[in-house]
């Protein structure tokens, strides 16, 4: 994979350990011979090394790599402005597909960047296909449903909550983006119909950038102070500064995104979006047929198709508590995959 030069050698280590991280999704097959075959990921501003939402896109390319033998690129995003360039410049070198990495591509670098190349196929993680100004033939939008994920983690959330006498529990954000309302709809919803007494505290850091641990660490600490007990961190790169405050003050923290318990067992447990599935499947449709790759729609994941989801359950918790918060989860995915259960996307 290749990657521009603003990557650091800290990422680069970050992306090979991907590739060793996708051993078990890729198995033994051989890559297939796509020569010619180029693909980019414009990842959104934060690291490469987020843990999360760029994490997982870079993941999805580096298994397209390896199992389509797709020539494939990252482009590091530094700060806002660098998304429009960073745009042209993959369709400049001759990327046939080119997958921006967030929901603000939406608003400004695609509607003007995709009518300057209509021969390049783009695509938008977090993209809502009909936010994207004059409707470009050559884009398509990658939406998920996080309100069915973090309603799981909103039941798991509640149920330890009232397991431990507790009454409070919280979610925080970035900075106020759909997705963001989406997994704060469905963390409060589920929570209180599992635990009607719980209260939830809802705040955003009001960090644009989705990368300032600081402002994320100083709003978490607010949220303990006023004596939540579980905080869900909803706020890529930023979050990690507010999970650092969750693990000092010695209370749960659920991740996002990515399955986040590598960073200890005060992770009660993560609302997973499988970035790296949908960003492979885009690849995957791509390189199946280039010319006929579909655009003017959004692509949809859920519950339902496994594009989101809940990860593990801390290991601190009893086995037999594990069993029950599972079995109340799994049981509640049931009834969402099904209709039964419908959590608001705001």
């Amino acid at each position: 994979m290749k990657v521009s030069r603003r990557l650091t050698i800290g990422v680069a280590l970050l992306a090979a350990g991907g590739v060793a991280a996708l051993g078990a999704l890729v198995g033994n097959g051989q890559a297939a011979h796509t020569a010619g075959v180029k693909v980019a990921v414009v990842a959104d501003t934060g690291s490469l090394n987020d843990k999360g939402f760029n994490t997982l896109a870079v993941q999805g390319l580096t298994k397209a790599e390896k199992v389509l033998g797709v020539d494939g690129r990252v482009y590091p995003t530094a700060t806002a402005a660098d998304r429009a360039p960073n745009l042209q410049a993959a369709a400049q070198a001759g990327y046939g597909l080119v997958i921006a990495n967030g929901v603000l591509f939406a608003f400004g670098p695609l509607n003007t960047v995709a009518p300057q190349f209509p021969k390049v196929k783009f695509a938008g993680t977090d993209v809502n296909y009909g936010d994207v100004q004059g409707a470009p033939p050559n884009v398509r939008g990658i939406q998920f449903r996080e309100q069915e994920a973090g309603c799981l983690v909103g039941n798991i959330a509640a149920l330890q909550a009232k397991h431990e006498h507790d009454k409070v529990i919280s979610a925080l954000g970035a900075n106020k983006v759909p997705a963001i309302v989406r997994y704060f709809a469905g963390y409060n919803y589920c929570a209180k119909r599992a635990y009607p007494k719980i209260q939830v505290l809802n705040n955003y850091a009001n960090d644009p950038t989705f990368e300032d641990q600081a402002k994320c660490k100083a709003s978490t600490l607010g949220q303990i102070a006023r004596h939540a007990k579980i905080v869900f961190m909803v706020a890529g790169s930023c979050g990690l500064g507010g999970l650092d405050a969750v693990k000092r003050a010695g209370v749960w923290g659920i991740g996002v995104d990515a399955d986040q318990y590598f960073l200890g067992s005060f992770i009660l447990t993560s609302a997973v979006k499988h970035v790296e599935i949908s960003t492979y499947d885009t690849i995957q449709q791509y390189v199946k047929d280039p010319s006929g790759f579909k655009t003017g729609f959004n692509a949809n994941y859920t519950l339902k198709n496994g594009g989101v989801g809940y990860g593990r359950l801390s290991s601190k918790l009893p086995k037999a508590w594990q069993k029950v918060l599972k079995k109340s989860t799994d049981k509640l995915e049931k009834l969402i995959i099904s209709g039964k259960v419908k959590p608001p996307a705001q």
